[in-house]
């Protein structure tokens, strides 16, 4: 069974549904509207853009194309990341890569490796959209816990350097923020697993089976990308908090405000 394809006239009739949305931004007054209609269009072109790419990488089927793509998108998170945490890109920039580069990989390579356990997983068509998915979600955690790490300790700053004060390391007095932060991040994840296949058909069982797989294979293939995904965001998440942290920090523990975009009112 092949997939069955959308014509690009049937999806631009598609459009038309978001009449919806939008007329209700208009009736509410909400002020999103060119916002919305902007992040709309970007979709559409960076889609179709990686869309043509993707086939052009997929026809090609080279190893160091693929890990080039690989790199970019994590260069692309990274940024992201950064910038929906309202913190400097300068201040964590190269740590928070190091970090989404090690605790994705590491997972992607037990989904090609492990998983798959076929030569045919080093092919361009499993590790592009497998480590999609993966980097997608550690990046939702990422933002989440880092902006949670350094706004609590902005806020609790006077508590912090009491900690410190009475004698507690850099360590011990920025644990209690690094076990708050991940818990907030690894939450989500964890209430998707809780219920997934309940409330909803996930992403990679329902491609699978799209794509004219069976069922029982398509449960094996989503049971292990939530394992890697899992996996993944809780190494990201406690490595992008430790080591931005590094850097962040003076030799006293003061916390160097200077990693904030604009420094909020405590």
């Amino acid at each position: 069974m092949n997939l069955i394809d959308i014509s690009f006239w049937r999806l631009s009739l598609g459009y038309l549904l978001l009449a919806i949305p939008l007329g209700l931004i208009l009736w509410l007054r909400l002020p999103m509207f060119g916002r919305t209609v902007s992040a709309v269009i970007r979709m559409t072109v960076q889609l179709l853009f990686v869309g043509f790419y993707l086939q052009f990488i997929f026809d090609l089927e080279n190893l160091w194309v693929t890990g080039a793509w690989v790199m970019i998108m994590i260069g692309v998170a990274d940024v992201s990341i950064i910038n929906g945490s309202n913190l400097k890109l300068s201040k964590l920039a190269i740590s928070l890569f190091i970090a989404l580069a090690v605790g994705t990989i590491i997972p992607l390579s037990f989904f090609v490796f492990i998983a798959l356990d076929k030569q045919a997983a080093l092919e361009t068509r499993y590790i592009v959209p497998i480590f999609g998915m993966i980097l997608g979600n550690c990046l939702r955690a990422d933002i989440i816990g880092i902006r949670t790490f350094y706004d609590s300790l902005l806020k609790n700053e006077k508590t912090y350097l009491l900690t410190l004060s009475q004698g507690a390391s850099l360590k011990e007095a920025i644990h209690p923020f690094v076990r708050n932060a991940c818990e907030a991040a690894l939450a989500p994840t964890v209430a998707t697993i809780a219920t997934i296949g309940l409330v909803a058909l996930p992403g990679m069982m329902t491609g699978v089976i799209l794509g004219g797989g069976n069922p029982m294979a398509a449960i094996k293939y989503q049971i292990a990308i939530m394992i890697a995904i899992f996996s993944g965001t809780a190494l990201t998440v406690i490595l992008a908090i430790r080591l931005t942290a590094y850097g962040n920090f003076s030799n006293t523990g003061m916390l160097d405000h200077g990693v904030f975009k604009r420094l909020k009112k405590q």
